[in-house]
């Protein structure tokens, strides 16, 4: 597996737009090559993993707060390659790029949509921080896949994507 800069110029972009349409169709269906635009932007950074010319794993980096605070959005791994250390490569290689341009903050927001979490439909705005110290990974939620990487819940917005359906942010310094 290689891990390359996201071009105008890609051969892979096609497939990169098939990978956030399988990943995110609820976000992507139909806006999967508009999202692959907004990384190509000059200010934005997107790397792509390759194996045997298929394109396996996405990730994009958008700066916030000058080049000090960037937003990891998004990060996207093929389904059959998932828990092999490609989600991990792959924010290892943006967090190197994001240093180089004196990046010191990496977050990003993990909604849960689907009641993967124990903060899901309750009401987080009664004793949110004791929620969010309880919090449980009911169903596959990719915050404790980032926990894992470093990163920590720094906050919640509860009802985000609608009523039980809090965002869940989470930072870590690079």
């Amino acid at each position: 597996m290689e891990i390359i800069e996201l071009t105008a110029d890609s051969v892979y972009l096609d497939q990169v737009a098939e990978l956030l349409r399988e990943t995110f169709p609820q976000m992507y269906l139909q806006t999967a090559e508009d999202q692959i635009q907004y990384l190509l932007r000059e200010s934005n950074m997107g790397f792509i993993a390759i194996k045997d010319k298929q394109v396996i794993g996405l990730i994009g980096a958008l700066p916030q707060y000058g080049q000090s605070g960037w937003e990891l959005h998004p990060l996207a791994v093929a389904y059959n390659h998932r828990l092999q250390g490609i989600g991990t490569k792959l924010v290892e290689k943006l967090e190197e790029e994001l240093i180089k341009k004196g990046g010191i903050t990496l977050y990003l927001g993990a909604d849960d949509v689907f009641s993967q979490t124990s903060l899901a439909n309750v009401n987080l705005y009664q004793n949110l921080f004791d929620h969010v110290k309880a919090i449980r990974n009911l169903k596959n939620h990719p915050y404790s896949f980032y926990e894992k990487i470093g990163f920590q819940i720094v906050g919640v917005i509860p009802d985000a994507n609608g009523v039980g359906k809090p965002d869940i942010w989470m930072a870590k310094r690079i």
